[in-house]
């Protein structure tokens, strides 16, 4: 799946269900003069359309957009088939609606994280968060795309990400992002970092 790639669109019901297998998904919400920010990641812990499932093909009300940040692989299934195999299978069923909590949960820190918390904070926070779901030191972002996911004007993000390149915790070049110091960059995120790493390392533990 390149970056760029559209998974489901707003008030539609989605035909695949896709199990991230590597690369990285952004859940965007969208205003009417076209601005928008991220609400949610979903990399290989989760399923994209998980919120989906909770209502028939018939009726869907997610009000958000799916697409591909950073370029992976998916294993996909019929939405239709899979809502089936929801509804009938707790195999199924139970971890879907786990990581529809974690979301959930992830959803309300994040929505007081960019109430309350400045960018740089938010932006250690967010490449973290990255970090752990696609792994690798070298993440594919330019600041224009890190704008939008985090909600900000880009010259904010230039500034925040020039003063933590400055620090030498992350290298940026050329729409790549390096991280190059881990511990100091969590020292330099925001409390929410440690929340969703908690929540994220808890997912399948029931």
């Amino acid at each position: 799946m390149p970056a760029g790639t559209t998974l489901y669109e707003p008030e539609v019901a989605p035909e695949y269900v896709h199990f991230m297998t590597s690369g990285l998904t952004s859940i965007v919400a969208y205003m009417s003069n076209g601005s928008g920010t991220e609400v949610g990641i979903v990399g290989s812990e989760g399923v994209v359309e998980s919120f989906h499932l909770l209502s028939s093909p018939s009726v869907q009300n997610v009000q958000t957009r799916g697409w591909v940040q950073i370029a992976g692989t998916a294993m996909r299934m019929r939405f239709s088939d899979a809502y089936k195999e929801f509804l009938s299978s707790e195999v199924l069923r139970t971890p879907v609606l786990g990581f529809v909590q974690c979301q959930g949960s992830i959803l309300g820190q994040l929505a007081a994280c960019n109430r309350l918390h400045d960018v740089e904070e938010r932006l250690a926070r967010w490449l973290l968060m990255v970090q752990d779901r696609v792994g690798g030191e070298v993440l594919p972002l330019t600041q224009e795309l890190l704008a939008i996911m985090l909600g900000a004007r880009r010259s904010s993000v230039t500034l925040a990400a020039s003063d933590l390149q400055r620090r030498g915790l992350i290298e940026y070049h050329r729409g790549q992002v390096k991280i190059m110091q881990r511990d100091l960059l969590e020292n330099a995120a925001c409390e929410c970092y440690s929340v969703t790493r908690r929540l994220f390392a808890n997912l399948y533990l029931q």
